[in-house]
């Protein structure tokens, strides 16, 4: 068993805010210990024994957090749960890691490209949040040759989960391939814009997040992010 430490002293060391604004957080009964809502601050937990989340997402204790970034390949789903019709999952690809590591946001199992994984579920937190406005790039390649008329519906938008949505960018870069820009990050948002606009879509793939990009990085090949990086999405 590992030294345990008050609920707050454990959250503020973990980066999540002050030791006040923790025990705020956890009187609001955002806080759940092992899966049941903590509103003690004096609650003793350890990171060996004891499971933190707030608002859903799991903390990682400071001196283990790790930051991947995968160019994820075709035909692995970014669930940590497998399917009937696909057993590959991505944290599969870290199978030297121990960490309970997670994707941060979501490719579809036939989509490729730039995807974050990391346990530091705070982390993966800030970069999906809607009020980052993080741009997403995407390189498709469709079914037919890509007209005027195409690119003018894709740019107009289309509902995606009940929501309307416009790509910040689309861009023609070869007869079938063209890079869209998105912001909602919704559910197959880029697909559903390029099937909205009567195309079929043969490959897609995610080159960018923010200012960060997939660059050299090869189909199925990943590398521990650095400082920079954490920073280049930001910016």
């Amino acid at each position: 068993m590992t030294d345990k430490k008050r609920l707050s002293k454990v959250m503020a060391a973990a980066g999540i805010a002050s030791r006040r604004k923790c025990e705020e957080l956890i009187f609001a009964g955002r806080v759940t210990v092992n899966g049941t809502v903590c509103m003690l601050p004096q609650t003793l937990v350890s990171w060996g024994d004891d499971t933190v989340s707030v608002d859903g997402i799991q903390l990682a204790a400071e001196e283990n957090k790790v930051y991947y970034l995968l160019n994820k390949p075709v035909g692995y789903l970014c669930s940590n749960k497998t399917t009937p019709s696909c057993s590959k999952r991505v944290v599969d690809l870290f199978a030297g890691d121990s960490h309970r590591l997670f994707t941060v946001g979501r490719l579809d199992k036939d989509t490729s490209g730039l995807l974050i994984v990391t346990n530091d579920g705070h982390f993966g937190n800030k970069v999906i949040h809607p009020r980052h406005n993080l741009e997403k790039e995407y390189i498709a390649t469709v079914n037919k040759e890509i007209t005027s008329q195409h690119l003018e519906v894709i740019r107009g938008g289309t509902k995606v989960e009940n929501t309307f949505v416009k790509p910040v960018e689309v861009t023609p870069l070869r007869k079938t391939t063209v890079k869209i820009v998105v912001m909602e990050g919704k559910k197959r948002e880029v697909r559903i814009l390029l099937e909205n606009a009567g195309l079929r879509v043969i490959a897609l793939q995610r080159t960018r997040i923010g200012s960060l990009k997939l660059n050299r990085l090869k189909e199925g090949q990943w590398r521990e992010m650095t400082d920079f990086d954490k920073r280049l999405i930001f910016e």
